[in-house]
């Protein structure tokens, strides 16, 4: 299968808070990986130490074999990660097409016109508002342009923050099949979810991260019947 990220002991701080304290954990070709666990558990702080926007002072981050722990957030994106954040952060006062764009910057020009189209074939709704100012959109729309602009770089890892956040549950649903399509068209995923019973359900494999911690993994499924996970995290 081949690892495609490999976090090792990484410990990150913000200021005199330490943050996550010791995480190690890969993600292999082909793979949805989720992250669960609590508010300020430290899964965003995972993403975004990944993405390069934190730094560790420990460990090493390598991605495709190679170390990027040292390298500038926009380069690591060139590589192919993409981060699509919490709380969607899309281009309010742009269109849809021209927010697809802006995901294109680091891609070859021959690919562009390719990678709209794969984004369109998996978002309709999207190609139905491509002239829509996208600050109009519904919150389900909004984060299927978030995942698109992040798709347009043709990345080899797509990391997706509370992707089901704010949205309602027909809407979670469907985000969570586009998920799940977007990783049998080829795309691997790192995911962090607080809807712990969706994300257990589409992972291949998850690790639960408790005050900046993994104190389990293993696949989707025994997590989903680990009676310390139903009793945290799935209300069982």
């Amino acid at each position: 299968m081949g690892s495609v990220l490999t976090v090792k002991n990484i410990n990150v701080y913000y200021g005199a808070i330490h943050a996550i304290k010791g995480i190690s954990f890969d993600v292999n070709k082909g793979e949805i990986v989720t992250l669960i666990g609590a508010n300020g558990a430290g899964k965003s702080t995972t993403l975004h130490t990944v993405s390069g926007l934190m730094r560790s002072k420990t460990g090493d981050i390598e991605f495709l074999g190679s170390s990027i722990s040292r390298t500038p957030a926009h380069k690591i994106v060139e590589k192919g990660i993409s981060h699509v954040p919490e709380g969607r952060r899309i281009f309010q006062g742009m269109t849809v097409e021209e927010n697809l764009q802006m995901g294109a910057f680091v891609s070859k020009p021959d690919r562009i016109a390719h990678n709209l189209e794969y984004v369109y074939e998996q978002f309709p709704r999207l190609k139905e508002r491509t002239k829509q100012i996208a600050g109009t959109l519904s919150g389900g729309e909004q984060q299927m342009l978030a995942m698109g602009r992040a798709l347009m770089s043709d990345p080899r890892l797509l990391m997706l923050d509370e992707p089901s956040m704010g949205l309602a549950p027909i809407l979670v649903d469907q985000i969570f099949e586009i998920i799940q399509n977007l990783n049998k068209a080829g795309t691997t995923i790192l995911l962090v979810e607080q809807n712990a019973q969706m994300a257990l359900s589409v992972a291949h494999r998850a690790y639960v991260i408790e005050t900046g911690r993994i104190t389990l993994s293993g696949t989707g499924a025994e997590l989903a019947q680990s009676e310390e996970v139903k009793k945290a995290y799935l209300g069982g």
